[in-house]
């Protein structure tokens, strides 16, 4: 007969009371599917007497998530504790060494220490496997290392985290501004206990960082990724975006280029018609280009318990089936050191600034951008007071280094009221 497949969970948060409860209902769908009985024989989390609604009494509990990864009944240490260092990342290096597979959806701790990690994991024989940590229940990582091997990829984008999807969605459809609807969300606790790594794009930047390495070959560089939240994004950005035929999204974009990797999650303008445009609420969307397959578009849901844990199950299964992957899809000891790019592939902008209302304002403005290289293509001046004038300018296809380079000498002209903010227009 053949051996159960046995599971050592540390973490019963959200995630880990969903895979609890999923090996629990779907024991004999599990065995059916893999050919071995799935099973659960420790635990362990910082509060063992929470009520978590599932039942926890025939695991044995180690408070000591190491001695948990380490135990000689788990052949698959589950880590759902996250964070980029602490337990998780000890735990996580002590399972390995101890030649125990692991399976995570901890993206940051993936993003800061894949490489090393990966390198351990293949020289002990074990994998790593981490669908649940990019885009919750969307199997990207999967369509990448295995749908999708076959291609050269040209191209990763995607709306990677839901809150920051679901404040812009709130903003757009209900005309209220970004400190009412960010208050909303922590209200709904949609936020992490730092806000900031969802509204300000690290989040969504650490699985960004993780699908690069998979599409182009390359070590995790989560440093490199160009990050920008969408605090400044107002409502007057929303409905100018919308009369354009745009809507606003946090996208991440990693493509590799003659200059290097660009890796970039920032708000960006893209097509109302397209997927992306379209995307409503808390949902995630992944876009993949590849050079055999062309266009390929994942939505689903990104976070909750369900889709998560579904998440985590499909690499238990995958383990229990007998399928093993190097971490990032090639060996870690081929994956190459990418040179961040400088600039970015050259887009239009989307450029909104107020300016003082005097004589001269405006052609101070448009002789910095042509002295920067960048060429306008429209612009328009609204809500005119007394004292300043809002303005908004739409470029050419230009890079990012030019855009950036005209906002500094902006400020030397005198003429600013506020700073510019500057939103690329994605090419979807």
């Amino acid at each position: 007969m053949t051996t159960p497949l046995r599971l050592g969970i540390a973490g019963l948060g959200t995630v880990g009371v969903g895979v609890v409860r999923i090996v629990q209902r779907h024991a004999a769908l599990l065995a059916a599917r893999t050919g071995r009985d799935i099973v659960i024989t420790a635990v362990g989390a910082r509060n063992r007497d929470r009520d978590r609604g599932v039942r926890l009494g025939g695991y044995d509990w180690e408070d000591d998530p190491v001695v948990l990864a380490t135990r000689d009944d788990v052949d698959i240490f589950v880590e759902l504790m996250g964070g980029d260092s602490g337990p998780a990342l000890a735990a996580t290096r002590a399972a390995i060494a101890a030649g125990k597979d692991v399976v995570t959806a901890n993206k940051a701790m993936l993003a800061h220490h894949g490489q090393s990690l990966a390198e351990a994991a293949e020289a002990a024989g074990a994998v790593i496997r981490f669908e649940a940590a990019v885009a919750g229940g969307i199997p990207v990582v999967k369509a990448l290392t295995e749908g999708l091997a076959g291609n050269e990829m040209t191209r990763v984008m995607g709306v990677m985290n839901g809150t920051c999807n679901y404040i812009l969605t709130r903003m757009e459809q209900d005309g209220l501004g970004y400190n009412a609807v960010f208050a909303e969300a922590a209200e709904l606790g949609y936020l992490e206990a730092d806000p900031n790594l969802d509204v300000g794009g690290i989040d969504a930047g650490h699985k960004l960082a993780l699908l690069a390495s998979i599409a182009f070959g390359v070590q995790v560089d989560f440093d490199s990724v160009v990050l920008e939240g969408i605090e400044r994004v107002t409502i007057g950005d929303i409905r100018q975006a919308a009369d354009m035929g745009f809507r606003i999204k946090l996208l991440g974009v990693a493509q590799l280029t003659a200059r290097g990797l660009e890796q970039r999650m920032t708000p960006c303008l893209v097509p109302t018609a397209s997927p992306l445009g379209q995307l409503e609420g808390g949902t995630n969307m992944v876009v993949l280009e590849g050079d055999s397959v062309g266009q390929t578009v994942l939505r689903g849901a990104g976070a909750g318990e369900g889709p998560t844990a579904s998440a985590v199950l499909s690499d238990i299964i995958d383990i229990a089936r007998g399928t093993r992957l190097s971490t990032f899809g090639q060996p870690a000891t081929t994956l190459v050191r990418a040179t961040p790019a400088v600039a970015a592939t050259p887009a239009p902008y989307y450029l909104r600034m107020t300016l003082q209302d005097k004589p001269g304002a405006l052609a101070k403005i448009a002789t910095v951008l042509g002295d920067a290289g960048v060429s306008i293509d429209r612009m328009r001046q609204y809500d005119h007071s007394d004292t300043s004038a809002p303005v908004l300018i739409v470029t050419h296809k230009t890079t990012g280094s030019d855009i950036a380079t005209a906002i500094a000498a902006m400020a030397d002209t005198g003429v600013l009221v506020n700073d510019p903010l500057a939103l690329r227009i994605e090419p979807v």
